[in-house]
């Protein structure tokens, strides 16, 4: 029998080991078509991007049974455009848009739930750019796209606004520019109307446990098939870890899962999978949306490996082949799983890093972990590509465990054995909770 050739927009060396460990992967052959960098490093051409796709896929001499990512931008609008040309099963490029444009993102969630902060958008054009009106201190400033967090700000006050707004103004084109080129393949509504790519959004801040939801929809109907924690780091706004399952009570889980059937059928999606981002205040027993994602999050496959046996790229493979997208549940060899952000807090030039055969060395001496390092050696941390805007990644571990003790045991266990050292610095202190 041969195999479905799977061409995977950005296939990266970190996720080939999950779609490999898919149930029906001796069925499948993964191809990579365009590489992470060409994808996000420096202000990528869409046109370049789609001609060289286009002419791998051209080249190609067997069938084209699935181009399918879990990245954003412009991965994620890129597939659609792909799957009309080749034939292949993706939602419509409309849809991605409503959930990657912040803003249009923000105006389809407003018709059809009220678990949102208020919004509006900033004038970056103006000679004196104020908050919108009815939204108050403090906010968060972002593009309407970004790369993980780059380029998102909180302020609490005028000062700060400006800021924020001064080094948005300096970097949105990188992204914004090549978006313009999506939305001009697409039909606006009115209220988008001379909006544009290049804009800027403000919201005011929400606070509380950080929680993502993912799912897929499927002939009309939205699957919710985990929910996961997301831990900061003590008093800022940076990722400590995800992790999963989620320990919110039921019912809370229930109404963010309503919540995101309500939004996803709204935006129209269908035979594709989705990740989407909310806050939980326990005091006022209230939830918000953050951002919605029109894909699966790649971060999340291991866990969902460690603790249902499979990983969540199945639900993206499957419905792109037209198969049953079900994940099990709790099938996995642990209880709980995390992938935690071992950050450094200031900018540095990194000395030394552990080889990959240290690496393998202590995943081995240490059941349950998998580490991925994010910085070369003679690198500055800064210059590493999708940095948030208050502190730099070292490394990603993933940990599964039967106890939340236990997972950070071993992260802890990592970060001590990995000994990262810096130029004319000290290795840096753990900022565990």
């Amino acid at each position: 029998m041969s195999r479905k050739n799977i061409f995977v927009v950005g296939l990266d060396e970190g996720n080939l080991p999950e779609l490999k460990a898919l149930p029906d992967a001796a069925e499948y052959a993964f191809h990579g078509l365009l590489t992470a960098e060409e994808l996000q490093v420096g202000e990528v051409s869409v046109p370049q991007l789609l001609d060289k796709a286009y002419g791998i896929l051209d080249a190609f001499e067997g069938s084209i049974d699935a181009i399918v990512t879990y990245w954003d931008f412009p991965a994620s609008t890129l597939v659609p455009i792909l799957g009309e040309r080749y034939g292949t099963r993706t939602t419509s490029l409309e849809s991605v848009v409503k959930c990657e444009h912040k803003y249009w993102s923000r105006l389809e969630q407003q018709k059809v739930i009220d678990e949102h902060p208020r919004f509006g958008r900033v004038d970056l054009s103006s000679d004196d750019p104020q908050p919108p009106d009815g939204v108050r201190f403090p906010m968060w400033l972002k593009p309407a796209l970004s790369y993980s967090s780059e380029l998102a700000y909180g302020v609490k006050d005028e000062k700060e606004f400006q800021e924020a707004v001064a080094q948005i103004r300096e970097g949105i084109h990188r992204v914004g520019r090549p978006f313009e080129y999506i939305l001009d393949r697409i039909e606006l509504p009115p209220e988008m109307a001379g909006v544009g790519a290049q804009v800027c959004l403000a919201e005011e801040a929400i606070s509380g446990i950080q929680v993502a939801v993912e799912g897929y929809v499927l002939n009309g109907e939205v699957v919710v098939y985990g929910t996961l924690d997301s831990i900061n780091y003590p008093d800022s706004s940076s990722f400590l870890r995800h992790q999963y399952p989620s320990t919110l009570p039921a019912d809370v889980i229930e109404r963010l899962r309503t919540a995101s059937e309500r939004v996803i059928r709204q935006i129209g999606m269908e035979a594709a999978t989705f990740s989407i981002e909310f806050f939980y205040d326990p005091h006022t027993d209230s939830i918000n949306l953050l951002e919605i994602n029109p894909r699966h999050s790649q971060s999340h496959a291991q866990m969902f490996h460690y603790v249902d046996g499979v990983p969540n790229h199945h639900c993206m493979v499957s419905l792109a082949l037209g198969k049953d997208p079900r994940l099990p549940q709790g099938e996995g060899q642990y209880r709980k799983a995390a992938k935690w952000y071992y950050r450094w807090f200031t900018d540095a030039v990194v000395q030394d890093v552990p080889s990959p055969e240290e690496i393998e060395r202590i995943e081995a001496e240490i059941p349950g972990v998998r580490i991925d390092m994010v910085p070369e050696p003679g690198k500055r941390l800064s210059d590493a590509p999708q940095q948030d805007s208050y502190s730099c990644e070292l490394a990603h571990i993933f940990t599964g465990a039967d106890s939340v003790d236990e997972m950070t045991e071993k992260y802890d266990q990592c970060v001590a054995a990995l000994n990262v050292s810096f130029e004319g610095t000290p290795p840096p202190e753990d900022h565990n909770e």
